[in-house]
């Protein structure tokens, strides 16, 4: 490497503790790199941010066309239309590990050397980053064997639904989640889970920010994942700004969720 020669942001970054970010559904990780560049850009100093793509195609989401009609194909976690495939529970949980997988591997063998510490998702991705945390809790309560290649410490759930997913039926269950091949369409009573179960199995004891529109739609369903899944040891923060279904780019609003970000990461040792 010539000494004269400018780094790019990715080469600077390569020893960075790494957050791994999870697009919404309809979307993919080229767009929500494009959607995210504010945060990139106010946490570049601290952490790397990678991207990763969902295992399956679909149509584009809301507000993907025409802004975004040139960067298909367009991708998804789960289910959340009639029209798309039933899958097998087992088998779209183990999709949504590979590509989480290849996402980890594809930046270590771009010469990343820096901690996987954190996941970062929005809508449909957030549902999939806060179940991944609690998938991950379970493992290290029960010494159970990992499905992924790094351990991480918390996950940042922006405008994400209840109810969680379990990867694993069989070593962990609740009324309170779900599985990988039910349509994110599925709402819960969470008072007759109550009454089924007095067990904590479901809550996630990392701790967790919080990202809420005050005008979307979903925050119903926002504040249900936050409140009865979230409320475990780590605790969770919680931000909210004024818009809809989407993610802010007011360097105010921003600027809010990178501070807890940061104060998270303090708070789980990371940095």
């Amino acid at each position: 490497m010539s000494p004269h020669r400018i780094l790019s942001p990715e080469e600077e970054s390569v020893d960075l503790p790494r957050i791994l970010c999870l697009h919404g559904g309809g979307v993919n990780s080229t767009i929500f790199r494009m959607q995210c560049r504010i945060i990139v850009k106010e946490l570049r100093s601290t952490f790397r941010l990678c991207f990763a793509d969902a295992p399956y195609t679909c149509d584009p989401g809301p507000g993907m066309i025409p802004a975004y009609q040139d960067y298909g194909p367009y991708r998804r976690w789960l289910r959340h239309k009639p029209e798309h495939q039933e899958v097998d529970s087992a088998e779209g949980a183990q999709a949504i590990v590979d590509s989480l997988a290849e996402a980890i591997e594809s930046d270590n063998r771009q010469g990343a050397t820096g901690e996987w510490v954190g996941l970062l998702g929005f809508s449909q991705g957030a549902k999939v980053a806060a179940s991944v945390l609690l998938m991950q809790d379970n493992e290290r309560k029960n010494q159970l064997p990992p499905r992924l290649p790094c351990s991480f410490r918390f996950a940042v759930v922006m405008a994400g639904s209840a109810p969680l997913i379990t990867f694993d039926s069989d070593v962990l269950s609740s009324p309170y989640l779900v599985t990988s091949a039910q349509s994110t369409a599925l709402h819960l009573n969470f008072d007759s889970c109550r009454d089924a179960s007095s067990e904590k199995a479901h809550l996630v004891r990392s701790p967790t920010v919080h990202v809420h529109g005050l005008r979307d739609p979903g925050i119903n369903l926002h504040w249900q994942l936050m409140e009865y899944y979230c409320q475990g040891q780590g605790g969770a923060r919680l931000i909210e700004w004024d818009g809809d279904h989407r993610l802010p780019i007011r360097l105010k609003d921003v600027r809010a969720i990178t501070t807890a970000i940061l104060e998270v990461a303090r708070e789980a040792a990371v940095l």
